[in-house]
């Protein structure tokens, strides 16, 4: 079992009672709200042949296993009944959901995970592989191209190379602890069981293989590898969409500790056995390794379980010393 432990207002008076004047009362700085980039709106699609690839694009990132899961119509890639939107909110297009404000406009991109140089088509295959528990599309298949359609689309207006606000996931302040898994299971009991069931494994839609609620461990779940099975980036967007009828990312109902804490217990593997995938390709320079990556070997000298459950301030310090990058 592991359980990891958890304005002074001054008034002076002078000779001859009269009062100094009073320094202005100290106020609060007011809260600096972020602008955040705005999705295009649907309606703005164009009403002909690029138009209709894009909103064809946009129906397969919203419904990918109809078209193209294990039972998919026109060809079976994704092998677990997971679409592009369990993890991509609302199309691509909220805020701090794995949104894909920024990502045409990033690629072709330096992977660290693969060591190399990726085009947009070869992640989008990252995530039909791994997330989806699939195999890859081929570059020129009609889907691959509608999807990259609909990416270009979401991202006009972005400079090449460029980030804009909200397109990351939002910050958390990192517990200087390492995860609560008994913590993390009451939190799953509170919010998360009544959509994601007691067993993790979601909620079908009625056709039986699609879900409604994705499942969040088990065989057709995400892989280990995923962006997802990382604690950090787990709970930055637990933290910013769950409950996702609730929660927003400017009014959020888990506090960083309980996101921190449900991150852990979803991806504790011990517990919840997920579908298995080889890791050991996974960031060939293993100097590049973000901190909450789950397989070693690592270029600093904390284990294993440190980078899978924390606590996470130590691995950042010794990286930032030794000028090793503290990404996550």
């Amino acid at each position: 079992m592991r359980k990891y432990i958890a304005v002074l207002g001054i008034v002076l008076f002078g000779f001859g009672c009269q009062e100094t004047p009073k320094a202005p009362e100290k106020t609060e700085s007011p809260q600096v709200v972020p602008v955040l980039h705005k999705a295009p709106d649907t309606l703005d699609i164009p009403k002909d042949k690029t138009g209709d690839m894009i909103r064809y694009g946009r129906t397969l990132i919203q419904n990918f296993p109809e078209y193209l899961g294990p039972q998919g119509t026109i060809g079976k890639y994704g092998g677990n009944g997971l679409s592009c939107q369990n993890c991509h909110l609302e199309a691509g297009t909220r805020p701090y959901g794995f949104n894909f404000f920024s990502t045409h406009a990033r690629y072709p991109q330096y992977r660290a995970r693969e060591g190399k140089m990726l085009s947009l088509a070869d992640r989008v295959n990252n995530c039909i592989e791994r997330p989806l528990n699939g195999k890859p599309m081929p570059h020129d298949h009609p889907e691959m191209i509608a999807i990259l359609a609909y990416l270009k689309w979401v991202s006009q207006g972005v400079p090449v190379d460029a980030r804009v606000e909200g397109d990351n996931q939002i910050e958390i302040k990192l517990p200087n602890r390492a995860a609560d898994l008994e913590n993390g299971k009451k939190v799953y009991n509170q919010h998360c069981l009544r959509c994601h069931g007691a067993d993790g494994e979601g909620v079908l839609n009625p056709d039986k293989y699609t879900y409604q609620y994705p499942p969040l461990w088990g065989k057709k779940s995400y892989q280990p590898g995923s962006s997802m099975h990382r604690l950090i980036k787990a709970a930055q967007f637990i933290k910013a969409n769950m409950p996702n009828d609730l929660a927003k990312w400017d009014k959020p109902v888990l506090t960083d500790e309980e996101a921190y804490d449900v991150a852990a217990f979803v991806n504790d593997d011990e517990t919840h056995p997920r579908p298995f995938t080889e890791l050991a390709d996974d960031y060939p320079v293993i100097e590049e390794k973000p901190i909450d990556f789950c397989k070693g070997p690592y270029a600093d000298p904390f284990p294993e379980m440190q980078h899978k459950f924390g606590p996470f301030q130590p691995i950042i310090e010794w990286r930032k010393k030794n000028g090793q990058k503290t990404g996550y």
